[in-house]
């Protein structure tokens, strides 16, 4: 399928279903809403997979990475070399996604949307862990020229969708997006500001913890991309092309997979919101669909989240991407489910309409 294919398939959730999930929140043997956003979240888990049995327990994470031409200029603490590295340790177990995602008991895929080096996963179970869909090595600097060609930006959301839609095949029944790629808040900043609307510098953070000469010169190259590259806000696919990043571009076709297979997706961080921003554009919809798991320190991700209409799960001002933020909110998901499922209605813990009356409001 092409773009508009998929598009053009994507509803939003239902809103009957909705209705008869809040329905059932007011028969549970608690005040009235008591839990607060775990009742929205379980509700709209209802509206999106069309029933009044919510199913979280399979879930999966999806690392994209890739290398940014734009990382040559400074805007990282790190070198490029990092995103290579950084992968293999994803393989080997030893992350910071691997661990929370452990926690909720959530797989952990990676898949190399263009980084610079091949990387060899080794043993034979890594193997099904990798995905190598490398649209280029890198993208080309977004200070000087656009990051990719629309064919190219078209091909890493395809990729994103292709994946996400695999591991819904298998039973996967909600997913989480990660990235890594160093240099890749500045794109991430660069589509946030020409998505939203928002200024340059109310976009542009310390990422990996850059001083404050580098964050100046950062915010001077996001402007130069903008105006040199002059992305088109209107159109998801020519700013994702312009000034925005292969694995980013993979993210957007996870969350357009999610609404199109009508899965919940848990949007991480600052990177992951872009990718969620491009999705957006292309269909509003698929919002529906996405429950954004943290706000992190970047500066603009509040104005990101804001933008979309989304409300954070947590907020713990992680910065570290990868998915860790998702990794947790995904338990409290979970939470929201099992209150749904499992708590008792009024009548199944023999609890009379006079009592229900007297029962004490919340709050």
């Amino acid at each position: 399928m092409n773009l508009k294919e998929i598009v053009k398939k994507i509803e939003p959730i239902s809103a009957e279903w909705v209705q008869k999930a809040r329905e059932h929140t007011l028969e549970l043997a608690i005040p009235p809403r008591a839990l607060g956003r775990l009742h929205d979240i379980s509700e709209r888990l209802c509206g999106i997979q069309r029933t009044l049995a919510p199913d979280v327990s399979q879930k999966a994470f999806m690392v994209m990475a890739g290398d940014h031409g734009v990382a040559e200029d400074g805007v990282s603490a790190f070198p490029r070399e990092v995103t290579g590295e950084m992968v293999k340790n994803f393989l080997r177990g030893g992350a910071g996604i691997n661990v929370l995602a452990r926690s909720v008991g959530a797989e952990v895929l990676v898949v190399d949307m263009g980084i610079i080096p091949d990387v060899d996963p080794g043993a034979s179970e890594l193997r099904s862990r990798f995905h190598v869909r490398k649209v280029g090595r890198g993208t080309g600097n977004i200070a000087k020229g656009p990051a990719m060609s629309r064919e190219q930006a078209e091909e890493s959301i395809l990729h994103g969708f292709t994946i996400a839609s695999e591991l819904f095949s298998t039973g996967v029944q909600m997913i989480g997006t990660g990235d890594m790629g160093i240099g890749n808040t500045t794109p991430s900043a660069a589509l946030g500001a020409v998505l939203t609307g928002k200024p340059v510098e109310q976009m542009v953070g310390r990422g990996t913890g850059i001083g404050d000469s580098a964050l100046e010169n950062k915010c001077e190259l996001v402007r130069r991309a903008i105006e040199i590259n002059r992305p088109n806000a209107a159109d998801g696919l020519d700013a994702l092309a312009k000034v925005g990043g292969f694995e980013i571009g993979g993210i957007a076709g996870i969350v357009l997979a999610a609404a199109y297979h009508r899965r919940p997706v848990v949007i991480d961080g600052f990177i992951s919101t872009a990718g969620a921003l491009v999705a957006h554009c292309l269909c509003p919809a698929v919002i529906d669909y996405a429950f954004a798991g943290h706000c992190s320190e970047e500066s603009g991700h509040r104005k990101m989240l804001d933008f979309l209409g989304l409300e954070p799960i947590l907020d713990l001002r992680l910065r570290l991407g990868e998915g860790t933020g998702g990794a947790l909110a995904m338990g409290v998901i979970e939470g929201a489910v099992r209150v749904f499922n499992d708590v008792l209605t009024f009548e199944q813990a023999g609890v009379t309409a006079s009592e229900t009356a007297a029962a004490p409001k919340a709050g």
